[in-house]
């Protein structure tokens, strides 16, 4: 692949985009699209409502319970192959899924194989976007991501006609010959080599673990062709560390816990909205409504949303515009015990999906801010990975509440407080750094004395002359620079 300075923010980049935006119809639409089946299976095989809604829980945690197996693959064999080898999977699930005889055998083939295709296919191809695009990076994951709300909406009533004309298993088997446009996707996804990619290569040759052989090989190709490597397995184990380094970075440790507090927030009101509707008088159809709302104005959120942080005065704050997002919908849902009919819960549904779409195309931009570009494949892999266990563990919880206090305040309140304080701890944790930095840069300004940075690799010292050793600070810079002030 060509090596380039930095993103190229546009040409085969739009490619990309349009591979990723059909990855979600295939992955993310498909998987909601599921539970247009739940009611064939529950007659069928003529089991209860908790052990058929197994089969959604177990391919939507999957899905992202393996997300780093996904971004692995993809950083040490190829985007390509890991996005085709998922597809091979997911449609290899779907199609074993129709033969089906019992519940245990959809759990194996449509939750558990299909999952691991989707996760193999989802976070890769999520990560391409962000190494092709950087002065539009929002709106370009805005346009990629609405692919879910536009699958869903267009998905929803041909599955269902489907189901009408062949039953659930000729559906299931038509579905599993669609998600093999995931080959095709795969397919389009060009790798690329920005400088920040290879800037490694001379560090790692120094390496104690590399044979002198092999360091010959190695100044022979690229660090950028991962097909061709033939490093020891001392090398391989220290690459894959760098790669995963960013696990103790302190910013990346508040962001996984805020991912987790957000995800609990966020899943339960998808499977409970509609009951909630009903229980408060609202015939089934307007109920229906509300979800198909939902799903038109979370694909406006993800393209407006995505254009407006992209705009000059707000790419500086493209953070706290997912914090603002995340908070709003998490406000929603502690407003939503009050709202008893139709005419107030259409204003939720618009406001709620607005920002759900919008926070939805923030999060690979967020973590791109965070790791940097060249880590954001692996760290996608673990920030969705982070989603899995509320994804499984939310709606049952949720359910267990409404059991026991006979309403469903307790569950709308928990998964609002839980969003609002997701929203609260990045907000807190990047303030403290704001007033750390702005601390600092006061305090050394004010001593008047003259300073020196000495670069060594990638960490630089900055000592002043009237400062303890303890407040050493240590500052990342580019190896090349030099300054003395």
């Amino acid at each position: 692949c060509a090596r380039h300075a930095g993103p190229p923010d546009g040409g085969w980049g739009w490619m990309i985009v349009a591979g990723c935006f059909l990855v979600t119809i295939c992955t993310r639409a498909v998987t909601r699209c599921i539970s247009i089946f739940f009611v064939e299976f529950q007659a069928y095989f003529g089991q209860d409502y908790a052990r058929t809604a197994w089969i959604h829980s177990i391919v939507d945690c999957a899905t992202m319970l393996c997300a780093p197996l996904g971004s692995l693959i993809s950083n040490h064999v190829s985007c390509q192959v890991g996005i085709m080898l998922g597809g091979l999977l997911a449609s290899t699930g779907l199609i074993l899924g129709s033969f089906a005889t019992s519940l245990e055998h959809l759990y194996l083939s449509l939750g558990v194989l299909t999952g691991l295709g989707f996760a193999l296919c989802y976070s890769p191809a999520i990560a391409m976007v962000g190494k092709y695009f950087n002065k539009r990076k929002a709106l370009a994951y805005g346009i990629a991501m609405s692919g879910s709300g536009i699958g869903t909406f267009i998905l929803a009533p041909v599955v269902q006609l489907l189901i009408e004309q062949f039953s659930w298993r000729g559906a299931l088997l038509i579905l599993g010959g669609f998600v093999l446009n995931l080959c095709v996707c795969g397919a389009l996804m060009r790798p690329i080599a920005l400088k920040e990619d290879c800037k490694n290569a001379p560090e790692i040759l120094k390496h104690d673990h590399v044979a002198e052989a092999q360091k010959r090989v190695l100044e022979r190709i690229s660090v950028c062709s991962p097909l061709i490597k033939v490093w020891s397995h001392e090398c391989l184990c220290y690459c894959s560390w760098k790669e995963y380094d960013f696990l103790l970075m302190p910013g990346f440790m508040v962001l996984a816990v805020s991912v987790l507090f957000m995800a609990y927030g966020c899943s339960p009101l998808f499977v409970y909205l509609v009951p909630y509707a009903l229980s408060v008088g609202v015939s089934h159809h307007q109920a229906a409504f509300l979800m198909s709302i939902l799903g038109v104005i979370d694909i406006i959120g993800n393209i407006t949303f995505g254009w407006l942080t992209d705009r000059r005065c707000l790419k500086k704050h493209r953070h706290f515009c997912y914090l603002f997002a995340v908070g709003m919908d998490g406000l929603c849902c502690l407003f939503l015990p009050v709202l008893k009919n139709f005419p107030l819960l259409v204003p939720f549904s618009f406001t709620f999906g607005y920002f759900d779409g919008a926070y939805v195309t923030l999060i690979p931009v967020v973590t791109a801010d965070v790791v940097g570009t060249s880590s954001l494949s692996s760290a996608l892999g673990v920030v969705y990975f982070l989603h899995a266990i509320p994804y499984l563990v939310s709606p049952p919880v949720a359910g267990w509440l409404v059991d026991m206090t006979g309403s469903y305040t307790a569950s709308f309140l928990l998964c609002g407080f839980s969003m609002i304080f997701s929203s609260m701890l990045l907000c807190m944790a990047r303030l403290a750094k704001k007033f750390k930095r702005t601390r600092l840069q006061s305090f050394t300004n004010g001593t008047g004395t003259k300073q020196h940075i000495w670069t060594n690799g990638e960490i630089a010292y900055s000592v002043t002359a009237e400062l303890d050793q303890k407040d050493v600070e240590f500052l990342a810079v580019d190896a090349n620079s030099y300054s003395n002030r």
